[in-house]
């Protein structure tokens, strides 16, 4: 028998109409216990747990003690306050600190506390405020304090 003859004995509404319906893998199979698997097209790449790192934040102390700066120079770059800001000395908003005068840069430790404060001593000496300064002119400023 050909192959011919099979399939117009058989007709296509009986294929279309019988069609067998099998609820799993073992009934397709004809009781064999078969898996159906599905392959990945692409080998998938594995992960790594290296790879990742924080930019530099480059803190630490910029100008030492007897170094000369300038205004708006960075004498300290630090996370909290491990120096406070001293004599002519600025703290930013990330606790930077930077000199407010032309001068040379000192460190000092409190004795007590452990306290670490950094100043600025001016080029030109210490200036006094306008309104002290006025009132050091004055002859008898200090019987007007009493």
């Amino acid at each position: 028998m050909s192959l011919s003859t099979i399939f117009r004995r058989v007709g296509l509404k009986d294929l279309v109409s019988n069609a067998p319906v099998y609820s799993g893998a073992r009934e397709a199979s004809g009781g064999l216990n078969l898996i159906f698997r599905r392959w990945a097209t692409k080998k998938s790449a594995g992960s790594t747990k290296n790879g990742r790192d924080s930019k530099p934040k480059n803190l630490g102390v910029k100008k030492f003690g007897g170094e000369r700066v300038i205004p708006g120079n960075i004498i300290v770059r630090q996370r909290g306050t491990r120096f406070h800001p001293g004599d002519y000395v600025g703290m930013g908003k990330d606790h930077t600190l930077y000199a407010l005068k032309e001068g040379n840069v000192r460190f000092e430790r409190h004795k007590l506390s452990g306290r670490k404060w950094v100043h600025v001593d001016p080029k030109d000496g210490h200036v006094l405020h306008p309104i002290y300064a006025d009132a050091a002119t004055i002859p008898d400023a200090e019987s007007l304090l009493c």
